[in-house]
């Protein structure tokens, strides 16, 4: 079965303790743009979006936020990678060890975690 060309886009869906929170971190602090929202409480699902990546964000139930259980990770590829690190860079986003640096696997990125532990990789070819 030939399924070239049926798979258009993928909108990767994020756990968070409190939609309203995370959406504005996404807004004020990675320069997103609230895409929907379904409700203006902590308890609801919202998109996202900034240059055509769309991020979904979804409530989660406090029993589901054990300690230890692994997050998402996300790569999104990014053309000035130089420009989007300084620009996050002035928005305190950053954990101590977040740098730009250049990868054994032939990239450039740096990388940090979201308010709920969702890992953010963004990387260029280098």
């Amino acid at each position: 079965m030939n399924t070239k060309g049926y798979l258009k886009e993928i909108y990767p869906v994020l756990p968070v303790k409190d939609v309203t929170e995370a959406v504005e971190f996404y807004v004020k602090k990675l320069g997103f743009k609230l895409a929907f929202t379904d409700t203006t409480d902590a308890y609801g699902y919202a998109g996202v979006s900034r240059d055509g990546v769309e991020i979904h964000l979804q409530w989660h139930d406090s029993v589901e936020w054990v300690k230890g259980v692994d997050r998402p990770m996300l790569r999104i590829y990014v053309e000035n990678i130089e420009a989007l690190y300084l620009e996050y860079k002035t928005q305190n986003v950053f954990h101590d060890n977040t740098s730009l640096k250049e990868t054994p696997w032939g990239t450039m990125e740096f990388a940090f975690y979201d308010l709920y532990g969702n890992g953010l990789t963004f990387s260029r070819s280098v």
